[in-house]
């Protein structure tokens, strides 16, 4: 491909998956600085790459609603992409919904991974697979590799806004993002309550962070606990959370988005892993990064990739029995 270029990374999976996804285009954005670079992402995480310093288009599906008018925003979606004559396109992205934009592209360079359900309709395929030990960006990286001279994935990274509200913080202040999708990927509102109380008289301030959907949960741990200084920021943008990170003492985190928010602007991190592991390479990606996990040996964990609605097992062991001292050491480690 003669540049400059004009190439196209789809990714319409969740907030987490588009964050690690960066990782591509800042790598593929160092290799050919003179390229034109546009991203495809669902409708709402559009906001994680607002004013970015290098992403000249922003594209955003819709998935909401019924099947079909879902697939009818998709096509002409597609159609919108084909005029912009894309000379490349890469997703990460291993559903029909992806390969169906690719494809409406025409662009002659199209390149998914071999698992994809649509892999004929691309040029290229690169493997998959979830081996232990290598993460998400690595896999993706194999996506671009040919094309690139170093065979290193990059980090995922955004660049949060400067915002008033985070200037004036506090020095020292902590960061807990106690919300999760998936029931058992998420440790117990208790343990959530226990840590604020275990923490009142090492820091200052706590910032519980989460969407619109997670304020009850945010409001009942700062009801329950004693810390007088936990707040609860549920209304504040992705960026802004990614910013209040990029600042804090330490985050506190779910296998969830949040935990991909921390990596993307090298936050000290720990991620508690409940149902789920790092070993499928969803992991932290900071500096400072620990994985607190459950020391039982239970035959159920994992017990899937993205966890469950409620625990198979109806126990929930490798949540309900992570004790907080273990969290408390691994704070100390990464601060």
């Amino acid at each position: 491909m003669p540049g400059p270029r004009k190439i196209l990374f789809i990714q319409t999976a969740f907030i987490g998956d588009a964050i690690l996804a960066s990782a591509m285009w800042e790598a593929w954005h160092a290799a050919f600085p003179e390229d034109e670079i546009h991203v495809c992402v669902r409708s709402g995480n559009e906001a994680l790459f607002e004013d970015h310093p290098f992403i000249q288009g922003l594209h955003a599906w819709e998935k909401r609603g019924r099947f079909a008018s879902r697939y009818v925003r998709l096509i002409r979606l597609g159609r919108r992409l084909r005029q912009e004559r894309f000379d490349a396109v890469f997703t990460p992205h291993r559903h029909v919904s992806s390969g169906v934009l690719a494809r409406l592209t025409n662009a002659p360079i199209r390149s998914c991974f071999d698992q994809h359900p649509l892999r004929h309709w691309f040029t290229r395929t690169a493997p998959h697979g979830f081996k232990k030990g290598v993460h998400e960006v690595q896999r993706n990286h194999r996506l671009i590799e040919p094309w690139l001279d170093s065979a290193t994935a990059t980090m995922p990274r955004l660049y949060p806004h400067s915002r008033g509200s985070i200037a004036s913080m506090p020095e020292k202040f902590g960061v807990m993002a106690p919300a999760s999708q998936w029931a058992t990927k998420q440790w117990p509102e208790p343990k959530w309550v226990a840590m604020c109380d275990a923490l009142e008289d090492k820091i200052r301030c706590i910032y519980l962070v989460g969407g619109p959907g997670d304020a009850p949960l945010l409001s009942r741990i700062q009801q329950a606990t004693r810390h007088k200084g936990v707040e609860v920021r549920s209304k504040q943008g992705l960026l802004d959370s990614a910013g209040m990170m990029q600042q804090a003492q330490w985050v506190l985190t779910n296998d969830s988005g949040p935990m991909h928010l921390a990596s993307s602007v090298n936050a000290p991190t720990v991620a508690v892993f409940c149902s789920t592991t790092p070993d499928y390479g969803f992991g932290p990606l900071s500096s400072k990064r620990v994985v607190v996990e459950t020391d039982l040996a239970l035959d159920c964990k994992p017990c899937g990739l993205h966890g469950h609605i409620e625990c198979p097992k109806s126990h929930f062991d490798c949540g309900n029995r992570l004790e907080i001292e273990r969290v408390l050491s691994a704070l100390d480690e990464v601060s």
